[in-house]
């Protein structure tokens, strides 16, 4: 039989919020009245409230409730006249007044306030006059001097009056206990209540977030306490469909009169009509085992002296409490399994009997229900062994149901590391610590969940799956802890070298306990990972940085624990080292940020990707803004723009050759127009792991650049590549024919396979409207052969971009563009600048791009004494400022031009190279409100729509202050008035009249 896998009832989430208004009611104000004797004689051992608040506690339940004592009937109704109570409780011998006529009292001020009698001994009761409580009383009980028997009494007077809405908005489980006896309720309460709460403590040990706890608490099952055989035959009726067990006392009143046979008639109505329930029948004449069997039931005789160790064994056994016990049909036991992990990994090897022997008894069903997995315990309940065409076709159903739930459960969810339940496999994204994950994390974090929450992304877009990659995030107190106890903070000054700040946290020892989880970590994962910075303010959306701290990417190959340990060790204190390193400091300093607050988080992340014989790389990496500050065409700001680049994201956010398209116009772009910018502007190399080499402190060394055509043959250039034909001067959208290969990636964005750019444009207006401003995405894509395989693609990190308020106006005139010094129609930012006396700029007639590395070396002397002299400076040269590839621009890094107060892009014949808006560099010189213009020379020399001008002419008549090989530095007498429109992105500057 081919069984449909059906989706469950409601997903995890939605789940969350109907939980959250679960247990609505609750028992806060106590009003306890007592003589003081027997009030003494409570708190022999401490007061009431606080053994009630201990006993909360020590079962890890919430909002324990407070208790008010009273010794005078006078004080209690002036109280209950005055505060607000949920539930009085009365001891008797009270001077003034008999209980019952106090319990009328109390119901004439409050008619729904549970009033309950405790008494200190059954004697009592039974010389009470009959019906003498029918309408004043609500419950009573036998107070033995045990403090657990004040949780199951308020938590049973929550659950009769929380269970209807329960059951219909959580479909929680509903437990009937059927006794009369007040001596036996009172003894048997307390023992499912524990027995409830320790199952659901075994849950809550298993890694879930703080929330989640609480959640599980809310989701246990409801308590119903019937004393007569219509009040149990009611509640039976009302809840049928929510049954977790019932549990009979045998004699009990039916009709208004003692039935001795009223528990195994009922019993046999519901075995008869719910089969599938399980039933215990509890008897003190020992003769009703043989009626038990004849239901059937489990039976337990009240006289045993182990009856609260049988009650135990009971839900262990048939509710499916505790572990999961593995059985051939002769019951001889083979195996067992914890918890859901060991249940999916045990399952593979279990016998086929032991399999059809639970699965038809519906032992695989309860063992679920009690671990509140409803949905998937009642499908498991509608099929047995005959429904399948074998045993394996029923393991393999199992199998595939319990490995969704584990993922479901856990999707969207930032789990607590737990060495002995962690499984890379469901868990994909958990923590060490209790501090903040960091910006990288918290936006990991908050992608992860709304991806989760928001379906209609992953069904739009569904022949690629959209994933996190597996996460594990060490947490800022970490790090805290780290520098504190190892005296780190030292290196907060700029008086240390990198080196030094390095050699000094790799000596430094991280905690035995996190070393231990680390280990174990390593244990269960076996694929490549980046150790990544996630800075307590990096991606903020008040200041964002990117790229100022390093991340290490290490195969995690090595056939020893102890070596791949090492290398993990050594990459989280570097990566917690970058935080003192000198172009961190400079940033922080620039932005008005007080370094010795700074903390940071790590993440140890799976490197998407895939292995192509000694490297490891995705098909695709690359960063997406919803923002575009340098749109094309008939292409709107608003449309975004896409930088993309085959392997690891090195070479787009370095800022080296990617290709640039918008992914609402992935046809529109500029440089694949001819064949000559084709082979110009497109991607000749690219960045892989090297799987075969050892840790090394410098991160870019595990790293091989590889040239294009030297992995011709290797499935993503297959896929993404077209061909150069050298004899035609022709390129043919394919890599099936003869010829050098070339990175159009043209199945993608002309052929729209698979649809990437339908995704981008849906995540990055996704990303906007979830962040409330626009954001950039940085993600990988692994493309795979086989046509029945989903491609992956993989969130990296989210962040906010920076675009500057433009509520002020600047206005712009023709005469100020007519007689400015330099005007541009890219610009960034907005406002008026007056601060800028100082030019430097790269000559242009000795300009030569084999030695951009020695300009910038010789620009952060410059920029050094400025600094020293508090003189701003506008910073003029060619090509991507920031580009870790000096053919495409001067490879500067911060802490080279930390002085410029404003940036110019030229682009001219010296370097014509795209806008480096995808660059790391980038991102932080806007954050920090440096302004950016780009001056295009090149569209205004071939008489294209432009304006664009730098006036060289000017700035070759000033005199120098210095002059280097390459640059030449000037001053004005009066600073130049820079503006810029941010409306429309143009940008005039004027000398000072």
């Amino acid at each position: 039989m081919n069984i449909e896998n059906n989706k469950y009832v409601s997903e995890f989430h939605a789940k969350s919020e109907v939980f959250r208004e679960l247990m609505a009611y609750e028992v806060k104000e106590i009003l306890l009245i007592s003589s003081l004797y027997n009030m003494y004689n409570m708190e022999e051992d401490g007061s009431l409230t606080s053994k009630i608040i201990n006993e909360y506690n020590g079962m890890n339940l919430c909002h324990p409730p407070s208790v008010s004592g009273v010794s005078s009937v006078k004080q209690a109704l002036s109280l209950l006249n005055t505060k607000k109570f949920d539930m009085v409780l009365i001891v008797p011998n009270l001077e003034e007044i008999d209980v019952f006529s106090l319990g009328q009292k109390i119901k004439s001020i409050n008619k729904d306030l549970p009033v309950i009698i405790i008494y200190p001994s059954i004697r009592e009761i039974y010389a009470l006059p009959g019906n003498c409580c029918q309408n004043s009383i609500d419950n009573t009980y036998i107070w033995s001097g045990d403090s657990d028997l004040f949780i199951a009494l308020i938590k049973n007077a929550e659950d009769h009056c929380n269970v209807e809405q329960d059951t219909k908005r959580g479909n929680v489980r509903v437990l009937i206990l059927v006794e009369d006896s007040p001596d036996y309720y009172s003894f048997f309460l307390p023992i499912i209540y524990k027995e409830i709460v320790k199952q659901t403590q075994a849950l809550l040990a298993i890694s879930l977030t703080d929330n989640l706890k609480l959640l599980t608490m809310q989701a246990r099952p409801k308590v119903l306490l019937a004393k007569n055989y219509e009040e149990a035959t009611r509640l039976y009726e009302k809840y049928r469909s929510f049954l977790l067990c019932v549990i009979s006392d045998t004699r009990f009143p039916r009709n208004g009169e003692i039935d001795p046979e009223a528990g195994i008639t009922l019993l046999s109505r519901i075995k008869n009509e719910n089969p599938n329930v399980p039933l215990l029948l509890m008897s003190s004449e020992s003769e009703n085992k043989k009626k038990s069997k004849k239901i059937p039931s489990v039976f337990i005789d009240k006289n045993s002296s182990t009856l609260s160790q049988d009650i135990h064994a009971f839900f262990q056994s048939h509710l499916g409490f505790g572990d999961f016990v593995f059985c051939l049909p002769d019951k001889k036991e083979i195996d067992r399994a914890a918890n859901l992990l060991q249940f999916d990994e045990k399952l593979p090897k279990i016998p086929k009997a032991s399999i059809a022997y639970h699965a038809d008894r519906d032992h695989f069903s309860n063992w679920l229900m009690a671990r509140f997995e409803i949905d998937l315990a009642i499908k498991f309940r509608a099929v047995k062994s005959a429904d399948f065409s074998c045993t394996d076709e029923l393991r393999q159903f199992i199998i595939s149901n319990i490995n969704e739930l584990r993922k479901k459960r856990q999707r969207g969810i930032v789990s607590k590391f737990n060495k002995y339940h962690f499984d890379p496999t469901v868990r994909e994204f958990v923590k060490i610590g209790q501090g903040s994950m960091g910006g990288k994390g918290r936006g990991l974090a908050f992608m992860s969940g709304l991806l989760s929450q928001h379906g209609e992304l992953q069904k739009n877009n569904s022949s690629i799956n959209i994933k996190i990659p597996k996460t594990l995030v060490i947490c800022t107190d970490i790090f805290d802890a780290f520098v504190d106890v190892n005296n780190l903070h030292t290196f907060s000054g700029l008086e240390f070298s990198d080196d030094e700040i390095r050699k000094g946290f790799l000596n430094a020892p991280l905690p035995d306990w996190l070393i231990e989880d680390l280990k174990a970590y390593l244990k269960k994962v076996n694929y490549p990972l980046a150790v990544r910075s996630s800075n307590h303010l990096e991606d903020a959306s008040f200041s964002p940085s990117a790229g100022l701290y390093k991340t290490y990417k290490i195969p995690n190959n090595h056939t020893s624990l102890s070596v791949r340990l090492d290398h993990l060790i050594k990459a989280i204190k570097l990566v917690y080292a970058s935080i003192y390193y000198k172009d961190a400091k400079l940033f922080y300093l620039n932005g008005s940020n007080q370094l010795f607050y700074n903390s940071m988080a790590v993440i140890v992340q799976e490197i998407a990707g895939d292995h192509y014989g000694e490297h490891f790389y995705p098909a695709i990496s690359g960063v997406a803004q919803s923002y575009n500050f340098y749109p094309f065409s008939h292409i709107k700001p608003e449309d975004g723009v896409v930088h993309f680049a085959l392997g690891l994201g090195k070479t787009v956010v370095e800022g080296e050759k990617s290709l640039r398209f918008s992914p609402r116009y992935p046809n529109i772009i500029p440089e694949l127009s001819t064949v000559e910018t084709i082979l110009q502007h497109t991607q000749h190399s690219f960045y892989a792991l090297r799987m075969n080499t050892d840790f090394n402190i410098h991160p870019d060394l595990n790293l091989e650049k590889r040239e294009v055509n030297d992995a011709k043959n290797e499935f993503p250039i297959k896929t993404l590549a077209s061909t150069y034909n050298h004899e035609e001067h022709r390129i043919r959208d394919t890599w099936h024919t003869p010829g050098s290969k070339v990175l159009t990636f043209a199945q993608i964005l002309k052929y729209n396979a698979p649809p990437i750019s339908e995704l981008l444009t849906d995540l990055l207006e996704f990303g906007s409207k979830s962040f409330g401003i626009p954001v950039e995405i940085e993600f990988s894509i692994n493309l795979y052969p086989e046509k029945n395989r989903k491609n992956d693609f993989f969130f990296l990190q989210i962040r906010p971009m920076v675009i500057e308020e433009k509520q002020f106006k600047i206005d712009i005139t023709e005469q100020e563009i007519n007689h400015g010094v330099c005007f541009s129609s890219h610009a960034l930012g907005n406002g008026i600048n007056e601060d800028m006396a100082d030019i430097i700029y790269v000559k242009p007639n000795d300009f030569r791009a084999e030695s951009t590395i020695q300009m910038a070396d010789e620009i952060n002397r410059l920029n050094e004494q400025l600094i020293q002299q508090k003189r701003p400076y506008l910073l003029v040269g060619p090509g991507r400022w920031g580009s870790l590839d000096r053919w495409l621009g001067i490879p500067v890094k911060w802490r080279n031009i930390s002085g410029a107060g404003a940036i110019i892009e030229l682009r001219n014949e010296s370097i014509n190279a795209d806008p480096s808006q995808g660059s790391h560099f980038f991102h932080n010189i806007t954050s920090l409100g440096v302004h950016y213009i780009t001056v295009d020379e090149i569209l205004n020399a071939s008489s294209a729509i432009s304006n664009d001008f730098f006036d060289w002419e000017w700035i070759e008549s000033l005199p120098s202050v210095s002059e280097t090989l390459f640059l030449r530095h000037v001053r004005l007498e009066k600073p130049l008035m820079m503006k810029i429109n941010g409306r429309n992105s143009q940008c005039v500057m004027t000398r000072a009249g």
